[in-house]
This record gives C-alpha cells, structure tokens and sequence, in this order.
C-alpha cells in the first residue's frame, strides 16, 4: 500500500487550457424500467466520444492528518495518451497503453515501468484502459465481457456481476437519467481492501458526458486515502501536443 500511494501521490499531486461552456447536470426524468440489457446499451452509448480533451483539474489528497492540494494540467488522446503536467512544469508524467514514464525536476529523479504497482492494489490487470476509464467516468471492467444483473438501489441502478468474482466483489451505481456511472466500488474482504470511486457530479462538454467532480476512496484495514479530483475548463478536440523528455542526469526511482 506504500507503495501504491507513491505512484497515486504523482499520478494525482505532483503534477496544472482552452475552454468551452460546460454545463453540470442535473438527475431529471428518471427512468428505473430498463432490464439489465437496455441499461447497459444505454450506458454505453453515454461513453464520452472525442479525439483530444485538455482541462484543468484541482486536486485534494488526505490521508490520516497529512493533506494536500495542487492544480494540473491535464491532457488526453484518447485511447493512446494521458499526460499529466505540475505547478511550474515542475513534474510531469506520460501513460501510454506501453508504459508509465515520471519525471520530477524537484529531486532530479524518474520512473518509467509498467502499471505493476496499481494492480497489486487492485488485486487485478490495471492498464492503459482502466485508467482511461477512471477519469472518464467508465467501467473499469468491460461490461461486454461478463454477465451482469441489475437491480434497482436508492432511486438508481445497481448492477453487478451475476457471478462474482472469487478474489473481489464488484459493483456499479448507474444514474437512471443520463445513464453514467455514479459509484464504481470494488471489494476485497479478506485482504479488509475497498476501492470506491464516486462520480459525484457530471458535465456537458459539446455534447459529451464527461465527469465534473470524482471522489476517490481507496481504504485498507485502518487506513483511509481519499482523491479528490475537480474538472475545470475542459475543451475537446483540439490541436494540442504531450511534450515529454527524462531530463540527462535524472536518477531513476527505485522501489522495494
């Protein structure tokens, strides 16, 4: 768990562009009368469909009684590139479906590797995709590739796997108007692991869904993480590059 909360820390806090009318949404004209097959068509067709999005995200980390905040530069070529720029240019960091490349100019070190870390977290794969999907506010597991029932939870949808899986138990909150994600939560009870991301709030960026305020809570026994990531200023598809280059001399960050 050290050693995710290094990787979440300079995914989320070490790293701060063109803007559009955006407009937050509002649950109205609920409809909680779909069976399992038309809300997850429905959900579907909701994913955000855009070639490049940029905005800037005002970040919060606690944890126990140390707490952080710090404003990035967020940028994204869909389904190739996500790239994460600090205070300064400080600190920045490329994911590609490859690899996970980090620089940080304060100490003079960076990482490149793969997505090793989080998955032992998670206890499953975590990808290029998966992260995608965590900031876009999709399932972090495809829900084409299982058998999924649903039913309906405090005025929403909740659906999870009919089969649940032996190591993690997986559930997903569905707004009933507009159809995303609200709560994505997975389990592990043995392990007294929870990995809660909340979708707190939703915006129309030009006709595209995209989250306004995400809530992350990730708790292992006794200790307790929350992110708090807020979405500003978004704009989609625009002509924009990911600059990035480990500066000569940068010692590479090791872990135990």
């Amino acid at each position: 768990m050290k050693h995710l909360l290094r990787i979440v820390i300079v995914l989320f806090l070490m790293l701060t562009v063109g803007c559009k009318s955006a407009k937050t949404l509002t649950a109205t004209d609920a409809n909680l009368k779909l069976n399992t097959k038309q809300l997850l068509k429905e959900n579907a067709r909701q994913a955000a469909n855009f070639k490049t999005l940029s905005a800037k995200v005002k970040t919060a980390y606690s944890q126990g009684d140390n707490s952080k905040s710090v404003a990035i530069n967020l940028r994204m070529e869909k389904d190739k590139t996500i790239w994460l720029n600090g205070p300064f240019s400080a600190a920045r960091l490329l994911i590609t479906p490859e690899k996970v490349s980090f620089y940080n100019k304060l100490d003079n070190t960076f990482f490149e590797g793969d997505f090793k870390l989080l998955s032992d977290f998670l206890g499953t794969d975590l990808d290029f995709d998966k992260v995608q999907n965590l900031l876009l506010g999709e399932a972090l597991f495809n829900l084409k590739e299982a058998h999924y029932v649903s039913s309906i939870y405090d005025d929403s949808y909740l659906v999870q796997p009919e089969d649940q899986n032996k190591l993690f138990e997986l559930f997903y909150i569905i707004n009933p108007t507009y159809f995303k994600i609200m709560s994505q939560q997975l389990s592990q009870p043995k392990e007294e692991r929870l990995l809660e991301i909340d979708y707190v709030q939703y915006q129309d960026v030009s006709g595209q869904i995209i989250p306004e305020f995400i809530k992350i809570n990730a708790v292992e026994a006794s200790s307790e993480t929350i992110i708090e990531l807020e979405f500003k200023s978004v704009s989609l598809d625009e002509n924009m590059n990911f600059p990035f280059k480990i500066p000569s001399g940068f010692e590479p960050i090791k872990f135990k």
